[in-house]
């Protein structure tokens, strides 16, 4: 570096640190990227900036990546460790000029052939001062802060405005030897390596900021200009008896109410914000897999993310998250609900769209509403909405609403131009604000309408939350994902307009069932969900320490060595430190005792603990199931196949589970010889047996087969109702098992709201008739049949047998 050029850094250096706070992307960059710290680095840079390269050598000190400002030396040669494509503005000329890069990468290509031992990391960086999207109608202040290769004066105005949000993003390196490989001479390689670093960097920034914003005026034009919402206002207007210009004014109220407002300024006061309350409620936010998201988004696709919802955090967390791995922040579907003062314009102004619970019979707001969501795909606006429709109050997934996937299939289907990824995300945390009124609502109690005072109320009892848990489930490629259940799907893109084509419903009904299997194939593990599902299914809800953290070491054991799926996140820590932070929560009773310390829940948090315990249930309904067969009097092999066999589609539809019936086979193949080893279980001739009650496994395999009980008891109470009556209408029979639920909850002592949650035995009792365990009258009523009974025999086999007496005995 010229002399000169380090005395004008060393004089802006010091102003610049003290003015900056960078955050680097991603966080764990050597491990998503790839990066030698062996092998030498050049970084890439857009822009030639003083402040950009002071704001890289503060980013490469944090993450342990050579200095930027050290020239590297390659086989006697010198380059500079920074090079650049633009040089920046003039202070009154806009024109862009040329750096000196295409000479530098001749010199490395060069350098690289005659040495053909090099190997050098050529590392893209894109320095970023705020997220703000380019605007379609530039103020003045866009003006004074353009951010695309400003001139010095512009660039003092973004370092004193945006110095708190500044972003070093990385990419993954280029290898001169790869890159030497390419056809043509030096000089053309290295043109191209320009060109393609040139689209690099514009699909960061649009990765990053989104697309242009729009402004109102423009967004009611397009909407309200749009064919399918001009002939719904001239149907509102002859249906309702309006004038034209009321039926028009009765649309643009609709899009008023629903159109979001952003502004990046909300956003970064929000990360602020957020940032100390994270701090203080937090010990940490865990985030897993956003490396897939980041590349979908370099590559250009629409990204939707469809988020389970456990509570209102989910809306903030969810998109710091987002914002925090160098994504551009999503426009949000949230429920009308949440639009009240003052919030619901704070909201608005962070992305939030304002959705109706229910659409029915108003085709003018429908309408609009499909065509304002449209919009967004098409622009390419990141959009998140929640496919359960509500919040969880029990832990487990709902089953989905499809209203949001049909629009973006139909929106798909009038030609967005850009491929579209849905991308599921698994949210949990070990301590939900919201559980105590979650059971008041089981329980019968009316939902209270949400309000500034409620809001308030919540943040000041914040305290000790634990840890929160994001992870990012498998994308779903819309094109290919048509491509295969509708090949011929493209066909029908001109006839869209019109009607709706009669593939759609079953294909979006089997899309939703994909995005929540997704979700849950990408669930974290927490301390409090383990040892929730632990203390409820150990007598009396009560263990010693030592009888607890051996049964969590064997579970967390069982999981990663019979993984789930190679998404499900698994803590790598001790069944004891687990214990011991979930124990700092003080949400558990401990007493002590001459023999050790007792960990026990109380009947009020037996009752909350299960929401925990319902996060990761789906974790462990093979290896339940697996254990409801030995843990009596043994099995053999075969016949423990053949009960995965009849039982897990009835498991997968319930607890969503992403495994095939072929999969969910082979996985229980392995999770026989993992509890083989683990000790749980023990071969004794033909039949796999409990090991001896001596054995640490032996209370660990009744914790599972205790853990997967209620679910197969709420199957043979169904089944049970239907062989006393013979033949019920579905919604009686639901009714009648629910009573049969509570009679039992009454009789054993059972305190679970869920135990007898309709959801449940609506989804089982369709399992029922999608796989043709129930015969079905000419009237419409479900029928008791031979395969019922065949069911019902195998299921009382495996529950508890003082539950199958009292259901045996009604």
């Amino acid at each position: 570096m010229h002399w000169l050029q380090r005395l004008l850094l060393a004089i802006i250096s010091l102003p610049t640190r003290l003015l900056v706070t960078t955050k680097v992307i991603p966080a764990n960059l050597f491990e998503e990227l790839g990066i030698d710290k062996a092998k030498p680095i050049i970084y890439l840079l857009h822009t030639h900036s003083a402040t950009d390269l002071v704001a890289l050598q503060k980013a490469t000190r944090q993450s342990g990546l050579s200095d930027p400002l050290q020239e590297v030396k390659l086989a006697g040669a010198v380059i500079p460790a920074c090079l650049y494509l633009e040089q920046p503005q003039g202070l009154v000329s806009r024109q862009v000029r040329s750096t000196d890069v295409h000479q530098q990468f001749v010199r490395i290509l060069e350098l690289q052939q005659t040495h053909p031992e090099l190997d050098v990391q050529i590392l893209p960086v894109s320095v970023f001062w705020g997220r703000a999207p380019e605007k379609s109608n530039p103020g003045w202040s866009d003006l004074l802060a353009d951010r695309a290769s400003p001139s010095w004066l512009r660039k003092l105005f973004i370092v004193l405005f945006l110095g708190r949000d500044n972003f070093v993003s990385f990419s993954r390196a280029v290898s001169s030897q790869r890159v030497v490989q390419e056809t043509g001479g030096p000089s053309s390689v290295a043109h191209k390596l320009i060109r393609v670093a040139r689209t690099h960097f514009h699909r960061k920034i649009q990765s990053m900021t989104g697309p242009t914003s729009i402004d109102k005026h423009q967004l009611r034009n397009a909407v309200l200009g749009s064919k399918a919402v001009k002939q719904a206002i001239i149907e509102e207007q002859h249906s309702k008896k309006l004038s034209p210009q009321q039926a028009r004014d009765r649309a643009a109220s609709y899009l008023k109410e629903i159109a979001a407002d952003y502004r990046e300024g909300i956003i970064r006061f929000g990360d602020r914000l957020l940032t100390r309350v994270w701090n203080k409620i937090y010990n940490g936010i865990e985030v897993s897999h956003a490396a897939r998201v980041r590349e979908l988004a370099q590559k250009g696709h629409e990204i939707i993310y469809v988020p389970c919802h456990r509570s209102h955090m989910d809306y903030l967390l969810l998109t710091y998250v987002i914002y925090h791995e160098g994504l551009a922040t999503p426009h949000i579907a949230a429920g009308i609900n949440l639009n009240f003062w003052p919030v619901g314009g704070i909201f608005r102004r962070g992305g939030a769209f304002f959705l109706r619970r229910s659409f029915a019979g108003n085709k003018l707001y429908t309408s609009v509403f499909r065509e304002y969501l449209e919009l967004l795909f098409e622009r390419g606006y990141p959009v998140k909405y929640y496919p359960e429709g509500g919040r969880s109050r029990t832990g487990r997934l709902l089953p989905p609403k499809t209203g949001m996937l049909a629009m973006t299939l139909q929106a798909m289907l009038k030609g967005v131009k850009r491929p579209v990824s849905i991308v599921p995300v698994y949210l949990g945390y070990e301590n939900v604000m919201e559980l105590g009124s979650y059971l008041n609502e089981l329980k019968g109690k009316k939902k209270k309408k949400e309000s500034f005072l409620q809001v308030f109320s919540a943040i000041k009892k914040l305290k000790n939350y634990g840890h929160g848990f994001l992870s990012f489930g498998e994308p779903i490629s819309l094109n290919q994902y048509l491509d295969r259940q509708v090949p011929k799907w493209r066909e029908d893109m001109q006839e869209v307009q019109d009607k709706k084509p009669s593939w759609l419903t079953p294909t979006v009904n089997h899309l939703a069932n994909q995005v929540m299997c997704r979700i849950n194939q990408a669930a974290s593990v927490s301390g409090m969900s383990l040892v929730s599902l632990s203390l409820l299914a150990s007598k009396n809800h009560t263990a010693s320490e030592s009888e607890l953290t051996t049964n969590l070491d064997h579970l967390l054991q069982l999981l990663r060595e019979a993984p789930y799926s190679e998404l499900c996140v698994i803590p790598k820590i001790s069944g004891a430190e687990m214990l011991n932070n979930t124990l700092a929560l003080n949400k558990l009773q401990v007493q002590q005792d001459s023999f050790g310390r007792i960990i026990s829940l109380d009947e009020r948090a037996a009752v909350t603990q299960t929401y925990y315990r319902n996060n990761i249930l789906h974790l462990f309904a093979l290896p339940g199931l697996l254990a409801s067969c030995i843990a009596g009097k043994g099995a053999e092999k075969k016949q423990v196949l053949a009960t995965v066999a009849r039982l897990y589609p009835l498991l997968s539809k319930e607890l969503f589970i992403y495994m095939s019936a072929e999969q969910a086979e082979e996985h229980t193949e392995v999770l026989i010889a993992t509890m083989k080893n683990l000790g749980l279980i023990r071969q004794q001739g033909r039949k796999m047996m409990a090991t001896e009650h001596t054995g640490s496994g032996f209370g660990t395999l009744a914790i599972l087969n205790r853990t997967v009980q209620p679910t197969l008891q709420r199957y043979a109470m169904v089944l049970t109702v239907l062989e006393r009556e013979k033949a019920l209408s579905r919604s009686e029979l639901e009714k009648q098992s629910r009573q049969l639920a509570e009679h039992l909850c009454t009789i054993t002592g059972i305190d679970a709201p869920e135990f007898y949650d309709k959801n449940l035995f609506s989804a089982f009792i369709q399992s029922l008739k999608d796989n043709k365990l129930v015969d079905a009258s000419t009237e419409g009523a479900l029928q008791y049949s031979e395969q019922s009974a065949d069911l019902q025999a195998l299921i009382m086999y495996r529950i508890s047998p003082d539950v199958a007496q009292k259901l045996t005995h009604l």
